[in-house]
């Protein structure tokens, strides 16, 4: 793919654009990395009317685009592997505009989803889309991916809190969508399906989000369990009698990787096969004196071998990092990851299933379970065996998937649950969406990138 930079010069200054080795390399990646990576130009608009010069640009000269934000996605959505332009929204990192009667704050793309959580703090606000990577994530990546995280059991995703987009379209046209009302009765609402496209249909110059209250305190605990069985026991009575915030799950498997790699103490003096995270909320005594009643109801019962209550903000931080801290420490192990989904009430016996085919294919492998399980999601990572090559240890991962994906389509569940589609799952994703959505998602495609210029091949 051959670029025109002279006419690129005429639309950016010298300063926004990059072509040099390590720039392609770095800004033309995700956290995946198993695709090689061949970007021809990194580009930085400031604003939303160069981003709509650039799209126009692109379609004149025939080039395809690459959104980049933080680069933090899973999918290999946001990767350049065949001469793309990236276009990183680094420099539209404003927040702008911020309405106290609506609480709604203007934003730019480029905007890390951790700075506009402190901005609502600053306004006594709050903004509850939150996940380990809320430090690097932009909030247009979020956007474009409809990031959920660890509070959805309270608070939903990122489409809950979006309620006005400005884009550009795949035709170079700036579309200002539902303008931050509360009702809108006229039509179809396109905002949503620039929400979780992930930059195949135009890209997120600007959004409106919209702040929840400040809130109250939180207790979390910390809960050992034998079985999965108990883990959705725990889960009911904790749904039904508490204000639940989160409620996550992870493995023994999970907890020793990040003990060795943070130095952390383990939580309770009791090993377990798996360990429950709940958070929440105690905004009074008779909130915290429920919550404790409802763990003590799990240990009589059994559900719980042994657990801790947070006593203090420090310890409940710590508490977070057992779980939050998963994916840095099994980094080292370039991990083959599946993010999936079903419905709560399947889960049990949905990881039954999984956990005997993961078994019977990798019966030498370490296989690390993690997920949301308030929500259904459930994150599965194959560690790499040492000595084995990145493209042999993925080629052997892709055979099994279709076993995974078989056994997530037995339940109706999806195949991507919070990392979107991509490059790692687009070839699977008839296990999810039928034909007739598929060709529905083509038809769509092609009304507003006609030119398929915008983060071509992902997805569909």
């Amino acid at each position: 793919m051959s670029v025109n930079f002279l006419e690129l010069e005429s639309i950016l200054q010298k300063d926004q654009i990059k072509t040099d080795e390590e720039s392609l390399k770095y800004w033309g990646r995700d956290w995946t990395t198993y695709f090689d990576i061949k970007a021809s130009a990194i580009v930085f608009p400031r604003k939303t009317e160069e981003v709509a010069a650039l799209v126009q640009w692109a379609r004149k000269n025939k080039v395809a685009l690459i959104p980049s934000g933080g680069r933090t996605g899973l999918s290999g959505a946001a990767v350049a592997t065949n001469g793309e332009v990236v276009v990183s929204f680094d420099q539209m990192n404003r927040i702008k505009e911020f309405n106290p009667i609506d609480q709604t704050v203007v934003i730019e793309p480029g905007v890390v989803t951790e700075a506009l959580q402190q901005f609502a703090v600053t306004k006594n606000l709050f903004y509850p889309v939150d996940f380990a990577a809320r430090g690097s994530a932009q909030m247009g990546g979020t956007i474009a991916t409809n990031a959920g995280g660890i509070k959805v059991v309270r608070y939903g995703l990122t489409r809950d809190w979006i309620v006005g987009l400005k884009v550009v379209t795949g035709t170079g046209e700036v579309l200002d969508l539902n303008r931050a009302l509360v009702k809108n009765a006229t039509g179809y609402d396109l905002r949503h399906l620039f929400i979780g496209s992930e930059g195949t249909l135009g890209f997120i110059t600007e959004a409106t989000v919209r702040l929840a209250a400040a809130p109250p305190a939180m207790k979390a605990l910390v809960m050992g369990v034998s079985g999965l069985d108990s883990v959705m026991k725990i889960f009911a009575e904790f749904k039904t009698k508490t204000s639940l915030v989160a409620f996550e799950m992870f493995s023994d498997k999970a907890l020793k990787h990040v003990l060795h790699h943070t130095n952390l103490s383990a939580p309770l003096e009791t090993s377990c096969p798996f360990y429950v995270l709940a958070e929440v909320e105690a905004r009074n005594d008779q909130e915290e004196e429920q919550a404790l009643a409802v763990f003590e109801k799990c240990l009589e019962e059994s559900w719980v071998l042994d657990g801790v209550i947070s006593q203090s903000d420090v310890q409940q931080k710590t508490f977070w990092r057992y779980r939050e801290d998963i994916s840095e420490s099994l980094a080292p192990f370039s991990p083959y990851k599946n993010d999936i989904a079903v419905a709560i009430s399947k889960v049990p016996p949905f990881m039954d299933d999984l956990e005997k085919i993961l078994s019977q294919a990798y019966p030498t492998w370490e296989v690390v379970w993690f997920g949301h399980i308030g929500d259904g999601n459930l994150h599965i990572n194959i560690l790499r065996p040492q000595g084995m090559s990145k493209e042999e240890f993925v080629q052997e991962c892709r055979k099994v998937d279709v076993l995974v994906f078989e056994t997530v389509k037995k339940y109706q569940g999806s195949i991507s649950a919070e990392h979107g589609v991509g490059l790692t799952k687009k070839s699977f994703l008839h296990y999810t969406r039928s034909a007739a959505e598929i060709e529905l998602m083509k038809g769509i495609k092609n009304v507003f990138d006609p030119d398929n210029i915008m983060n071509p091949g992902k997805v569909i």
